[in-house]
């Protein structure tokens, strides 16, 4: 098959979704309304609470919840075949991740802008509001542990992406200056902050700057150290000053780099060299359930609750904003993970040069880099598939492949640091508003709070030499992450009961997500048992217990409000 139909179908679904599902969900399901006041105007404190421009708030949603995962998933999951990878990135974002995203921040918009966690305890009860708060510190805890030494291996893997990328902060500062205090044109401002990124971008691509060790610490872990410290301060900052303009930038940058690619699709529009499915690829786990788990971001992830729910939440100006932004951004992000599968299916063939220098097109280079589970499972070649396949496109109108690589470079880096910042951001709610239950609200202070979720995340980084202690606890992840997904389309499922809603919509992607989910879990548990692996055996039966308890109440929760038990209270 053609890469560019294969692109173009599911672009024109994508489109066709947003206009029809998408907007039957806004006008006949919530009924946003534009003259209902949002917590950004109703509890505005210039720090989290600040509304914004549905076009800056789309950058900093869709940048925080993309990251790496619509990248590495289907960077991966292409080994089972290019037919179920692009059928999943094409349904899951319309009927599973859009309903999913949207949901959570609508149902937190309408509530004060709580966290999806903080949020259970009105519509179930307090217990599971802690079992929820729970997973999701486990959750973010290993995110900002493992994002940190993501972005340190990625700066040492391409120093041509240090220069651009750390340029980047003081160009959205004084973004976010020039719009928010001198009242600047949005337009013109972007335009200026978006050429001068680029050429931040050449000056990289000519000027890599590698970090040496320091301390004792390898590049990685010192570069590890850096971005911790980092996080702390610009988690802190109110969300005008940083986290806002570096985001709309970034969007920017995608959209782009996703331009680029695109029409290296048109220009270049390789076949597709991938089998269609290879559903016994050599040493890969079995398809089902574990291509939901796979694929996450670029179809459904429970981390995308947590950016909805905890920072989006707090600046939508407008209720109609959160079409836009919500389901809009998760059917940008399937788009994103839709050009990842064009590029390690087809572009990857255009060609590939080995570690002997041989250079590989066709089926040979897909078959070479795809061998095997293992081979195409690390890090470096997940990255390593998508930059050869983008670069490809790109010079096959001119681009030099120095220029694309670092594009891409800083692309990659760039939205693991958006990750990095959100989840800080987000672990921090969760703890000021565990604290802030427990009564102890001098502990739910944003330093105090602040300090604890990077110290926590510091504290697992060096629990293994190298900073790569998140590592240890990276297997479960991927179903944690999934299996939260789950569970926060049971939160609004039970949200749309209460509020007397049909809740088919959001009850079947939960049972669908529930069920997989939970047999990647059950798979994995089996596996760590046979393995003698008694850590993870011990925290992923204790999760899958948090979560089977949770499912319990809530389910309880949903029957009373389906039989007409309870009224609407304090929820909206």
């Amino acid at each position: 098959m053609n890469s560019l139909v294969l692109a173009l179908i599911v672009f024109v679904a994508y489109l066709v979704a947003y206009h029809t599902y998408g907007k039957y969900l806004a006008h006949k399901i919530f009924k946003l309304d534009p003259n209902r006041k949002t917590p950004a105007h109703e509890l505005r404190d210039e720090i989290d609470y600040v509304p914004a421009k549905k076009e800056v708030l789309f950058g900093h949603h869709f940048t925080s919840i993309a990251g790496l995962g619509p990248i590495v998933g289907p960077a991966i999951a292409v080994i089972w075949g290019w037919v179920p990878a692009a059928l999943w990135v094409a349904l899951g974002p319309i009927f599973l991740g859009g309903v999913h995203d949207f949901a959570s921040l609508v149902a937190s918009m309408r509530n004060k802008g709580v966290s999806i966690g903080e949020l259970t305890a009105n519509l179930v009860n307090s217990r599971t509001r802690y079992l929820f708060l729970l997973i999701i510190f486990f959750e973010l805890w290993i995110v900002i542990a493992i994002f940190a030494l993501i972005m340190g291996i990625l700066f040492n893997m391409f120093p041509q992406s240090v220069f651009p990328v750390w340029m980047e902060i003081p160009i959205a500062i004084w973004a976010g200056y020039m719009i928010y205090r001198r009242g600047g044109n949005l337009n013109v401002i972007s335009l200026i902050a978006v050429v001068l990124m680029y050429v931040t971008v050449i000056i990289g691509a000519y000027w890599p700057l590698k970090l040496p060790g320091l301390f004792g610490l390898s590049p990685v872990a010192t570069w590890l150290v850096i971005l911790l410290i980092y996080a702390f301060f610009a988690s802190t900052l109110p969300v005008w000053t940083l986290l806002q303009p570096r985001d709309y930038i970034n969007a920017h940058e995608l959209i782009i780099a996703m331009a680029l690619l695109f029409i290296g699709t048109l220009v270049a529009h390789p076949q597709i060299v991938a089998p269609a499915t290879n559903i016994h690829a050599a040493g890969a786990p079995p398809i089902w359930p574990f291509l939901f788990v796979v694929i996450a971001c670029g179809a459904i992830s429970g981390f995308h609750s947590l950016v909805s729910s905890g920072t989006s939440s707090k600046q939508i100006d407008k209720e109609p904003d959160a079409l836009f932004v919500g389901y809009g951004g998760m059917l940008m992000e399937g788009a994103l993970a839709t050009l990842v599968i064009v590029a390690t299916t087809a572009a990857i063939g255009i060609a590939y040069k080995t570690q002997d220098g041989t250079v590989l097109t066709g089926i040979q280079a897909w078959q070479y880099h795809y061998s095997s589970w293992q081979a195409a499972s690390g890090l470096a070649s997940k990255l390593n598939a998508v930059i050869i396949g983008a670069a490809n496109l790109m010079h096959s109108y001119g681009i030099p492949m120095a220029i694309g690589t670092t594009i891409m470079a800083v692309f990659l880096v760039s939205f693991a640091g958006t990750t990095l910042d959100t989840a800080t951001r987000i672990q921090r709610y969760v703890i000021g508003e565990f604290f802030t239950d427990l009564g102890l609200p001098s502990l739910a202070n944003r330093w105090i709070a602040t300090f604890l979720a990077v110290f926590t995340a510091f504290l697992l980084a060096f629990a293994q030499k190298g900073g790569k202690g998140a590592l240890i606890l990276w297997p479960l992840f991927g179903t944690v992450n999934q299996l939260l997904a789950g569970l926060a389309l049971l939160v609004a499922t039970v949200y749309l009961a209460r509020i007397r809603k049909p809740i088919w919509f959001a009850a079947l992607p939960m049972v669908f997500m529930l069920f997989m989910t939970g047999w990647a879990m059950v798979l994995n548990i089996r596996k760590f048992a046979v393995t003698h692996n008694v850590l993870l055996l011990t925290i992923g039966i204790i999760v899958f217990l948090l979560e089977i308890w949770m499912i319990i109440e809530a389910v309880i929760t949903l029957k009373r409000y389906l039989s007409g038990g309870e009224e609407a209270n304090q929820i909206m």
